[in-house]
């Protein structure tokens, strides 16, 4: 469920940031009849998410096994590439992502009602999909979907409460802090779901040495405790790993953190050394 309300929460405040821009910029902008199209394109992003989602559940179900594992192998990698790549593009261009949407806001109300439907539809597009594929990737080996259905709706519907409160300025939160760590819990989340879609590899016949064990803790963290299975269900911590199940899981883990907490090296400008604040 942590892991769930993670990529909800996540995933979510990223398009309510989006949204919020687009809105503040028609209000304040007097264009509030172009924000029929803004919640048109919103409404079709979310459609073509679920329906995404439904389509990856629907095909995982009606494949056979070695089908199935190859199947969640494929969208457990994808998954780990778009989120790590989500993840550092957020830590770049999160500071020019506001004048950036109201630049092309801009041209879509020059262009006509259905260019503002199209580019609010692709803003929040994106991250619908990356959500859906990234959720399905990480309940693969939860024991029932009640819980992570549970956990990513409320990490939406705190995404939405908060995205509301940035819009009406009645939350102050430090958005840098906040994707700071959000990404480091995230890059832990996205380690778990690489190693489990090497295990799926080996359980597909792919890749060799699902019965060999790197180490066995199961005396100390047993799979039937709620420890246990919290560590198994956030981090996809197991008690009896494979060899190249641990390799993967460090080779992904190790450097990813490594060039995520590496200091930017940010160029000092004229305008920047004159102290003027950040929006």
């Amino acid at each position: 469920m942590f892991a769930s309300y993670l990529i909800g929460l996540r995933e979510g405040l990223e398009a309510a940031l989006v949204v919020s821009v687009l809105v503040a910029f028609l209000v304040k902008s007097d264009r509030t009849d172009r924000l029929p199209h803004v919640w048109t394109g919103v409404l079709a992003a979310v459609a073509l998410s679920v329906g995404f989602g439904a389509v990856l559940t629907f095909t995982a179900a009606n494949l056979g096994h070695t089908g199935q594992e190859l199947f969640d192998a494929i969208t457990s990698l994808l998954a780990v590439v778009f989120v790590t790549w989500m993840i550092f593009w957020m830590r770049r261009a999160a500071r020019a992502l506001s004048e950036e949407l109201r630049g092309k806001l801009g041209g879509a109300l020059e262009l006509g009602s259905a260019a503002v439907v199209l580019m609010a539809f692709l803003a929040v597009a994106r991250e619908g999909l990356e959500t859906a594929l990234l959720f399905f990737a990480s309940v693969q080996g939860a024991t029932t979907s009640a819980q992570p259905l549970i956990g990513i709706s409320l990490g939406l519907l705190t995404s939405v409460a908060i995205g509301y409160g940035l819009y009406k300025s009645a939350v102050r939160i430090n958005l840098t802090t906040f994707f700071t760590w959000t990404g480091l819990l995230l890059i832990l989340v996205a380690a778990g779901i690489f190693k489990y879609g090497v295990h799926d590899l080996q359980e597909a016949a792919i890749l060799p040495g699902l019965n060999g064990y790197a180490f066995d803790i199961g005396a100390v963290l047993p799979a039937d405790s709620w420890y246990g299975t919290l560590l198994a269900g956030t981090l996809n911590i197991t008690p009896q790993p494979s060899v190249l199940e641990t390799v993967a899981w460090a080779a992904y883990l190790i450097p990813t953190l490594y060039f995520f907490l590496r200091p930017s090296r940010a160029q000092t400008t004229p305008a920047s050394a004159a102290g003027k604040p950040a929006a």
